[in-house]
């Protein structure tokens, strides 16, 4: 008997939309051009990747040539924060100042701290609430006039919460203002969309961003591929060397079937965001009410309201996530105990430490995140499998 097989772990990858994969097949064998070359099939390959460079720039309310193609948001975060480091150590003789969360992405913290060892930059790590909201005012007491860049993340990753862009951005523009009359350099207000853009108005100028990273695969487009949006003018140097690809910003022979299906994939984002906000937010709080109301000793992590549709992050009283996740697995149930990027990682989640939560609870945290593919049935059965895990673990443990 075929085990049944479902998925919930839409925050670490969503699989890919069959109109995607039906966008991309071409580009794979027939129309397989490198698009720096200058005969037909170079300037098919070019074609399509301009093509998805305008739908890019459509999506987040920018000029195409703002957009550029990167292998996905790792790269995207690291290129934004260590590039505007780097552009803004030329000719100024005190150290750049860096502004960021103590609960960003591992990509932006590891890059943060990169700088500070190297002795390039001072990073000053915002504190969040008990909900896993970054408040703008904290923002604001950091700034420095060395400060060049504030980091803030659009939509956690583990918790789901949803960060005050907009309100930090407005801050930055006013803080900016009064910087020009004083002849401070401007600071950059980078954001990882990566999980926003589903559910979430990503248009940068409604949100006064100057760089903004997205990535494919969290969108049921291919893994590789994603962007960073530059904003024209921006101060920032390549951090990968070679030829003059992608406006002289990245070097590398572009991933042409990628960059077809992350445009496609944008495509489809933008026409179903609303639709698909409702059916999963209803799943969503369906699912937290049951395991609530039917199961002791649970709670839910971070705000209930700011939260994205999708993302349910749970701590669970004297049972380890690790067994939680096993005992699903083995029931053919996909879900996380955190980051994707964290597996194997036996210490306490910094988000979860990061939101006063203890290292104790931390080790019985799950993430449950639910994607446009997500049926009731298959919540039906999570839920049951869910209270079945629990109960059994803590029989073996004597709770």
């Amino acid at each position: 008997m075929t085990k049944k097989k479902v998925y919930l772990d839409y925050a670490s990858t969503t699989p890919l939309d069959p109109r995607v994969f039906s966008a991309m097949k071409p580009y794979f064998s027939q129309k397989f051009g490198n698009p720096m070359s200058l005969h037909s099939f170079g300037k098919e390959a070019k074609e399509a990747v301009e093509k998805s460079r305008k739908i890019a720039g459509d999506f987040f309310g920018c000029d195409s040539g703002e957009i550029i193609f990167t292998s996905g948001a790792t790269e995207s975060n690291n290129f934004a924060i260590k590039g505007v480091a780097l552009a803004s150590r030329s000719g100024r003789k005190t150290k750049p100042h860096i502004i960021t969360t103590q609960f960003e992405h591992s990509c932006v913290l590891e890059a943060s701290k990169k700088l500070e060892e190297r002795g390039m930059a001072d990073v000053s790590y915002v504190p969040v609430s008990k909900e896993g909201i970054v408040s703008a005012a904290d923002v604001l007491k950091e700034i420095r006039n060395n400060t060049i860049l504030v980091s803030v993340m659009y939509v956690n990753n583990e918790i789901g919460t949803i960060q005050p862009i907009k309100e930090i951005g407005k801050l930055v523009g006013t803080v900016n203002a009064a910087r020009e009359r004083k002849n401070l350099p401007k600071i950059l207000f980078h954001t990882d969309a990566v999980q926003a853009v589903n559910y979430l108005d990503c248009n940068v100028q409604n949100l006064g961003i100057d760089l903004l990273t997205a990535s494919g695969h969290k969108i049921y487009g291919p893994k590789g591929i994603g962007c960073l949006y530059i904003r024209k003018n921006t101060p920032i140097l390549s951090i990968q060397d070679g030829g003059s690809h992608e406006f002289g910003f990245r070097a590398g022979t572009l991933n042409v079937p990628g960059i077809v299906g992350f445009g496609t994939a944008l495509e489809i984002a933008e026409k179903e965001r609303k639709r698909n906000y409702k059916i999963v937010e209803k799943m969503r709080d369906y699912l937290i009410a049951r395991i609530l109301k039917e199961i002791q000793g649970v709670k839910l992590n971070g705000s209930k309201i700011k939260r994205v549709p999708n993302n349910t992050n749970l701590t669970v009283k004297d049972v380890e996530g690790e067994g939680m996740l096993l005992e699903l697995d083995m029931k053919g149930i996909a879900v996380s105990t955190g980051s994707a990027c964290s597996a194997g990682d036996l210490r306490p989640s910094h988000v979860l430490t990061a939101i006063g939560i203890s290292e104790e609870e931390s080790h019985g945290s799950l993430r449950v995140t639910l994607g446009k593919f997500t049926t009731k049935q298959e919540i039906d059965y999570f839920f049951n499998s869910f209270k079945e895990a629990i109960a059994r673990l803590r029989k073996i443990a004597g709770k």
